[in-house]
């Protein structure tokens, strides 16, 4: 199945109005991980740790301090602690020519993932290989043995035939419009497993494009990036800016086992424990524009894993 071709498609928009306004935070069960939004409304789910690297679980909506484009929100609707959160993930692997030195530990760390870290009582994964255009190996499962098959046996075939050339944008934002866009992306958390050294030479769709797709449909990007992409070159900073305006991280391929694995174990601590807090932005218009965040924490927290900010919408 192609998923990229052509990539001219309407953004869409969220749904409707909470009429709910929460001043404390309150854990959510897996049953009740549904939400309606309005379009001029923002979800910010974002990850609080100690400085023993344990999320912190207990913060009240009191201690903390948002700014939106250097403003406070309006308005706070919903503030809220998501523990276990059931995991919707999408691995991409890109399979293009310069990246067929990396995927034996492509391979080793995807897998990992499935067979390790994967609850198939709650959590589904999907596998896409992607060059010049990208094609789903392996549809929506929670079978770890059916995804590493899929991710041990596609990445090694593409790579002669789609050359050096990367659609990387276009791959994510169909990614997010087909497949996290058909679900209740409300529902669970959201990451895309990126596996790519952030060369882009094919694109239909800009940098700017995807990321508002990926937060349009509430999903964060963990990019895992080819040992050879200098640091301050231009994939590696365009993996940093796809995880930081996503509410994502960036790792390194060339791990030991060990570290990948700590890698991964970081993902999942991230996406089941979340706050996720809903407010009205100071300002609302639909012009495109960028919509830095900045959310203040106490002192008890050491990190914070939250997207940098937003695009608004075009209408």
């Amino acid at each position: 199945m192609i998923i990229c071709g052509l990539l001219v498609f309407p953004f869409f928009a969220q749904a409707r109005r909470t009429d709910s306004q929460t001043e404390t935070v309150t854990a959510q069960t897996a049953a009740s991980y549904n939400l309606n939004v309005a379009v001029d409304e923002v979800i910010l789910n974002f990850h609080a740790e100690d400085v023993h690297g344990l999320p912190v679980n207990d913060l009240k909506l009191s201690e903390l301090s948002l700014l939106d484009k250097g403003r406070p929100p309006r308005k706070i609707l919903a503030f809220e602690l998501l523990r276990d959160y059931p995991i919707r993930a999408a691995i991409l692997v890109d399979t293009s020519y310069s990246m067929l030195d990396h995927l034996a530990a492509v391979r080793a760390i995807s897998s990992r993932y499935a067979q390790s870290l994967l609850r198939q009582q709650t959590d589904q994964a999907f596998v896409v290989d992607f060059g010049t255009r990208s094609q789903i190996l392996q549809s929506w499962t929670s079978d770890p043995a059916v995804l590493a098959k899929a991710i041990g046996g596609a990445t090694a075939n593409e790579v002669s035939l789609l050359g050096s050339t990367t659609a990387l944008f276009d791959t994510i934002y169909a990614t997010c419009h087909y497949e996290f866009g058909k679900i209740n992306h409300a529902a669970s958390a959201n990451f895309i497993m990126l596996f790519s050294d952030g060369e882009d030479d094919s694109s239909r769709v800009s940098l700017k494009q995807a990321v508002a797709m990926c937060q349009s449909v509430n999903t964060a990007i963990y990019a895992f990036h080819a040992e050879d992409a200098e640091a301050g070159s231009d994939g590696s900073r365009t993996l940093t800016q796809l995880a930081l305006q996503t509410g994502g991280r960036v790792f390194h391929d060339d791990d030991s086992p060990a570290e990948r694995y700590d890698d991964l174990r970081t993902i999942e601590t991230d996406l089941r424990n979340q706050y996720r807090l809903i407010y009205t932005p100071p300002e609302v218009k639909h012009d495109g524009s960028f919509h830095r965040i900045m959310l203040m924490m106490p002192d008890r927290v050491e990190k914070l894993t939250v997207r940098s900010g937003y695009y608004a919408p075009m209408h």
